[in-house]
Order: structure tokens, then sequence, then C-alpha cells
């Protein structure tokens, strides 16, 4: 276990998380804000494949996890805490289509921020949303700071950048 809240589990993931992992990534409307596109079976096998080989070096700055629930184990999505172009350390989420409007969300969300300060003890978290994608920015403008609005060229949206620092 990576961490954990009062719903929730989180752990590395395996490539028994594959078929709900793809179930996610395949998922035209859990994809909207991130890629704009789901992703095929053999694209999503591959993706997971690399997370895993992050892994192995326990030193990287790209950690992608499963995030379950803590009763029952199932895979409901994941949760990321990795090192951006920029040398930012922002967090990110994505949850199975059945699993939103559940809080879960906004769950994940505040026990990342608390891993990454008291676990990792990173100094400055962020993270970027596309404005449209409104339960994120909910969860965003609930817990970080709003840094600026911006046109995100390479998305053709306009982007919500936040921070928060411990």
């Amino acid at each position: 276990m990576i961490f954990g809240t009062s719903r929730l589990t989180i752990r590395k993931l395996n490539m028994e998380d594959l078929k709900l992992f793809h179930k996610m990534q395949n998922d035209q409307t859990v994809m909207k804000y991130i890629s704009g596109k789901a992703f095929s079976y053999e694209e999503n096998k591959r993706d997971l494949q690399n997370i895993l080989n992050f892994y192995k070096n326990p030193k990287n700055d790209f950690w992608v996890w499963a995030v379950t629930l803590a009763e029952t184990s199932d895979f409901i999505g994941t949760v990321a805490l990795v090192k951006n172009e920029k040398e930012e350390y922002e967090i990110g989420y994505r949850l199975l289509k059945e699993y939103w409007k559940k809080g879960y969300g906004k769950e994940v969300t505040n026990g990342l921020i608390k891993y990454a300060f008291e676990v990792k003890k990173i100094k400055e978290v962020v993270a970027y949303v596309d404005k449209n994608n409104v339960t994120s920015v909910r969860i965003l403008d609930s817990t970080f700071n709003l840094i600026k609005e911006f046109y995100n060229e390479q998305d053709n949206c306009i982007d919500r950048y936040y921070k928060l620092s411990n």
C-alpha cells in the first residue's frame, strides 16, 4: 500500500489491473479532458507496462498508482504524482465512470496531497485542468490556489493552473 484514505487504498498497479485499466482508458467520457480520445487495448497494455517499468527505479519521478476501494480492493481508477517538463510535481487522477459523483475524486486528491507533503517531503504540488472539466475544477478550487487561466495551444482549450505549497 502506498497510502490510504477512509474509503480508498492506493497501491502499485499490476498487470491484473489491465482489464479495468483498459475499461477506464477506453471510455471516451473518462478520457475527454485527459487525452481527448479513448485508447485501444494494445495502447493501454503498453501504457500499463510502461508504468510498471517506472516502478523498477525507486528514484523515478513518475508515479501512477491504482485507486481501490478499501473494503473490497476493487480497482476504481488511478492517481498520479509526476514531475512534469517544467520540473513541477503535478498531481492527477482518473476514475471509472461508475465511481463518479461519490466524492472519491476529492478524497484521493486530498490523500495524495498529504502523501506528497508528509511522506515524499515535496514542498509544492501543481495541477492543470481544462476549465470545462467542471467536477475537477470544483475539487481543485476547494483545495488548491488558482494561479491563472491560460490558453493551452497543444490541447486547444483554456486550462486552469493551480499550486499548493507545504
